[in-house]
């Protein structure tokens, strides 16, 4: 009976070692990647900081850039308006130059006759 014992009972040593043997083989191999999922959200961190970063500094280089079209934008107008004035002067003038020259004109043959 004590020489079936043995045997089992080594075997069962065995089947323990090679259980913890596994065990350790599988929770490192989990480790490994446990420790790479860390690595890579550590790195996604980072990126997600520098993405924020970079989109407030567009978001203020566009709101510079909106402000500059749109005073570029008033600028054009004024020139518009500018321009239209200067049109309705001329208008003004021309229309003031033919009554003068009428009234001359007037005055020119009124003196000859």
């Amino acid at each position: 009976l004590c020489s079936l014992l043995f045997p089992t009972e080594r075997r069962r040593r065995e089947a323990i070692a090679a259980a913890a043997c596994l065990t350790e083989a599988l929770v490192d191999h989990l480790n490994v990647g446990v420790a790479q999922a860390y690595v890579n959200q550590r790195k996604l961190d980072h990126e997600v900081k520098t993405l924020q970063v970079q989109a407030s500094q567009f978001a203020k280089q566009t709101a510079q850039w909106i402000s500059m079209v749109e005073g570029f934008n008033q600028a054009l107008k004024e020139i518009g308006d500018v321009e239209n004035w200067a049109r309705s002067i001329e208008m003004d003038m021309r229309t003031i130059a033919t009554a003068l020259e009428y009234v001359h004109k007037g005055q020119l043959q009124a003196a000859s006759s």
